[in-house]
């Protein structure tokens, strides 16, 4: 099995993939809470230890070999999932579903600085790209033809748009190599042949333009920096300002960016945005912006960089450049 960039899997990958495909088979899903969700309900007593199938690749708990079917354990072994904890076992990676595909992605807690996060901010991103596909197909605009997702992670944005538009070249971005390792698996997973995957900061190293941009970059100010998570700049905006940069760049007449990300309301105001409405000329792209969820992150307002703020929002903006 290889992906679009015909990359050889390794036997490891291969039992991985076959492992994620009998789990998908026999009707397995899970759906990844945040965080904090995660811990409140994984610190109740009668959750110590995994009973079920979910409770491995979806909770992360410690488990016993004996409660997976033996295919499921050997497969696991075989892809080198298998983690020693205590007495039993834990998994290296979460499995979740979306729109009818299983995602890797890394286990809880995401504590390592090149973590592959997937949440409730990746539903959120994954129906915002849907919403906007299905406007385009009603207005009757062009076919995609080449699109990137900036700071892939696990793939959910690249394969969505790959998905939506099989006849388009759609590029995964990252700077992290376990995350463009995950999203080989993932497309694989999903079965999509038109998603390249490519080590890039940002833009920097890949060329051309493109009908599409999409995003979901890391937006909060983590004090351990882990990309994952640490946006950087005023308030974690720094990458997604970065990112409205680069997109009006390198975007094609006509293309849009579609940025998923998260924005600090200060005393009722939106820097965010503001930043935004600086950079954007109106005579040269014409630009959305809406806010998808109100209040998300709200453990983050307990101190540090968001101490005075009110809330923090998800936000989708999508700026299209005139053709």
């Amino acid at each position: 099995m290889s992906t679009s960039l015909n990359i050889s899997f390794t036997q490891s990958d291969l039992a991985l993939l076959q492992l994620a495909g009998t789990l998908r088979d026999s009707g397995y899903q899970f759906t990844t809470p945040t965080p904090a969700t995660h811990k409140v309900v994984s610190d109740r007593p009668e959750n110590a230890g995994a009973r079920t199938v979910e409770d491995v690749f979806g909770w992360s708990r410690p488990f016993e070999a004996e409660i997976l079917p033996p295919e499921l354990w050997d497969l696991m072994r075989a892809a080198n999932l298998a983690l020693s904890c205590g007495s039993g076992w834990k998994s290296a990676l979460r499995i979740s579903s979306l729109g009818g595909q299983l995602f890797l992605h890394s286990a809880f807690p995401t504590l390592e600085a090149d973590a592959v996060f997937f949440g409730p901010d990746t539903y959120r991103f994954a129906l915002a790209l849907e919403h906007f596909f299905a406007l385009q197909k009603a207005s009757g605009a062009p076919p995609v033809r080449r699109a990137v997702d900036i700071g892939s992670g696990a793939g959910p944005g690249a394969i969505v748009t790959a998905l939506a538009h099989p006849g388009a070249e759609v590029v995964a971005v990252d700077i992290n190599e376990r995350a463009l390792h995950l999203t080989r698996l993932n497309a694989a997973l999903a079965g999509v042949s038109n998603v390249q995957v490519r080590q890039s900061d940002l833009l920097n190293d890949v060329n051309g333009s493109f009908d599409l941009i999409v995003a979901n970059p890391p937006y909060l100010v983590d004090a351990c920096e882990r990309a994952y998570r640490h946006g950087g700049g005023p308030l974690g905006a720094g990458l997604s300002l970065q990112i409205v940069d680069a997109a009006l760049e390198r975007l094609a007449p006509g293309g849009t960016l579609l940025l998923y990300t998260g924005a600090a309301i200060l005393h009722g105001e939106d820097p965010f945005r503001e930043a935004v409405s600086q950079k954007i000329n109106s005579d040269a792209a014409n630009w959305s912006y809406r806010e998808v969820d109100p209040d998300v992150f709200g453990e983050e307002l307990l101190g540090g960089a968001y101490a005075g703020c009110d809330r923090i929002a998800a936000v989708v903006l999508t700026v299209t450049k005139p053709v």
